[in-house]
């Protein structure tokens, strides 16, 4: 993110005031932005451990679908909230950006992977709800995973290596992630266009999804003259509140770099504000996931019916086991 016009004399964001020192913003960011990362990371760590401490008995690949998203979404969380954590904390005590700039790099890196990763991860969510919903089929993500892994983690990577490898991460002012002056190009490509683009067609496929399901819902009602939720209903249901996290956690950080990248000087503080506030909370709306998950599953007397996704066939149906 950039919050300075982009002056010719500027070789790279080292050159960029530190946010806030000249404006008396800088503890008004920095300290709720902290607060809201340690109480992220914690809440990542712990849907970890309970996850794992819950399912002990059974190998990782065996659980429920939504199980093992959950524990990606908090990989995400945890790792980017101990990255964001560490620069946050060197510019308050340092009242400096991050030195020396090879860690500054490091820690653009980790964000810009995992932010990445948790968008594209969401999405094929979101996708995977609207086909299950309207296809009757899920997207396989194939054996240990390895599809989703190499799609949501593995094309971050690759970009975020180009990105560093072409010197576009640095400092941006308040934090170390796409540099302030060199990287603004390449913040919007990579940051603020996938992102809005993310949000408007998860909002769509949610919306269409969601408004399917009571559709149909009332479709049988009407048939059965009762209240009927079908096992379908509630996989998409489960799948639709990954979709609902990530729209509250993304939604400031695409205003902000939607109206910073057209004109940077005329965003308002509390829209940066913001950001630093929604965009740090993921791990707390993935504890969230987590409660309502398990609470899905632990409500039901079938909670085979209660899991996010039917057990892969080959064929890419599902099966009548709802499983991993």
């Amino acid at each position: 993110m950039n919050y300075m016009t982009n002056e010719s004399h500027l070789r790279d964001g080292y050159d960029l005031p530190v946010y806030g020192l000249s404006n008396g913003h800088f503890y008004s960011l920095h300290i709720p932005a902290l607060t809201c990362i340690f109480l992220s990371l914690g809440s990542a760590i712990l849907t970890v451990i309970l996850s794992f401490r819950q399912k002990s008995y059974k190998s990782f690949f065996s659980w429920y679908k939504s199980e093992r998203l959950v524990v990606y979404l908090a990989v995400c969380d945890a790792a980017f909230n101990l990255a964001h954590s560490l620069d946050h904390l060197h510019i308050l005590i340092t009242k400096n950006h991050v030195h020396p700039k090879e860690l500054c790099q490091f820690y653009g890196f980790m964000l810009a992977v995992f932010i990445s990763a948790q968008n594209l991860m969401v999405n094929v969510i979101a996708l995977n709800a609207f086909v299950l919903i309207f296809l009757g089929r899920q997207i396989e993500f194939g054996k240990m995973d390895y599809r989703l892994m190499l799609w949501t983690f593995g094309v971050p990577f690759v970009c975020a290596t180009i990105a560093g490898i072409a010197g576009q991460l640095g400092p941006n002012g308040s934090f170390c992630y796409f540099d302030g002056v060199k990287g603004i190009v390449a913040n919007f490509l990579f940051t603020t266009v996938p992102l809005t683009i993310i949000i408007i067609v998860n909002s769509v496929l949610y919306s269409l999804t969601l408004r399917r399901i009571y559709l149909q819902e009332k479709e049988l009602r009407k048939t059965l003259g009762k209240q009927r939720t079908t096992t379908r209903h509630i996989a998409a249901r489960a799948m639709s509140v990954f979709v609902l996290v990530f729209l509250i956690q993304w939604w400031a950080m695409a205003v902000y770099g939607l109206w910073s990248f057209v004109e940077s000087d005329a965003v308002p503080a509390p829209i940066y504000h913001l950001v630093t506030t929604f965009s740090n909370v993921g791990g707390i709306l993935n504890f969230g996931v987590y409660l309502y998950i398990r609470r899905r599953l632990h409500s039901s007397q079938a909670p085979r019916e209660h899991s996010l996704g039917r057990r892969e066939q080959p064929s890419g149906r599902a099966s009548t086991q709802l499983s991993a």
